[in-house]
């Protein structure tokens, strides 16, 4: 308990002194969305309760926190969050299509061993559960690419007030294939910085890398990596277009 404390402590300190009240801002937004998280676990295990919709609700309550409390609400914020949502609402009917051709869902047989006392019987939905996993995992992503191109372009028409739409669009889609390699990197660093741990058991157990690949745990992160990059994939043309729209019109009038 006591390296918690001084490793948020820590994190305190360096987000107050580089960020100053945006540092703070972002500092109490970890736990804001750690509680969102937390409430939408607790209320999807409520039996009838449909997970895809929660998922967005929390996505939502997600975005704004990330987007509206940190950033204040402005003309970045504003397009950033339309973009995030219509991104969302497109990757959800996307994701819900996989999970259920896939049949990732439920708990791979490395894991059953380690939850073998407890009933699996709950009354939920794994399928939904598995979809509402993916956007879970990809909201962060999604929303940090929608604010760095809103905020990109934002300064490139304050910089070059009579640049023209398709211009604007052109320099946000630039932007968005700068972010996008990196982006997608770190999705796919951050799965094998935490499941380092289940590699080195499929070597010890002596996995072809055949069923490796198979497993449904390996599967079902690797479905989640490149759903999570489909969805940074979509949102850049996206933030790119309404960005730029809303900002020459704003200039125009």
């Amino acid at each position: 308990m006591n390296v918690l404390v001084w490793l948020a402590a820590i994190l305190f300190i360096l987000m107050v002194l580089i960020g100053g009240k945006k540092g703070v801002r972002s500092f109490v937004a970890l736990f804001l969305n750690f509680g969102v998280l937390l409430l939408t676990i607790i209320i999807m295990t409520v039996p009838n309760v449909n997970p895809i919709i929660l998922t967005l609700i929390a996505c939502t309550l997600i975005s704004c926190i990330n987007l509206f409390y940190i950033n204040e609400v402005n003309r970045k914020t504003k397009t950033a969050f339309i973009s995030t949502m219509i991104t969302i609402v497109i990757l959800l009917f996307f994701i819900v299509i996989v999970t259920e051709k896939s049949m990732f869902q439920g708990f791979g047989e490395e894991e059953i061993e380690e939850i073998s006392v407890f009933s699996l019987y709950i009354g939920v939905d794994f399928t939904k559960i598995g979809a509402s996993m993916i956007i879970m995992s990809a909201i962060g992503s999604i929303v940090d690419v929608a604010i760095s191109i809103a905020s990109s372009m934002s300064e490139i028409r304050n910089h070059n007030p009579f640049i023209s739409r398709k211009d604007l669009f052109t320099s946000g889609l630039g932007i968005g294939r700068d972010i996008l390699g990196t982006d997608t990197n770190t999705l796919f660093f951050a799965f094998f910085g935490s499941y380092l741990g289940l590699l080195i058991w499929f070597k010890d157990l002596s996995y072809s890398f055949g069923e490796i690949v198979n497993s449904k745990v390996f599967s079902a992160e690797m479905i989640n990596i490149l759903c999570a990059g489909i969805g940074v994939a979509i949102i850049i043309p996206i933030t790119a277009w309404i960005t730029a729209y809303f900002l020459v019109k704003t200039r125009d009038k």
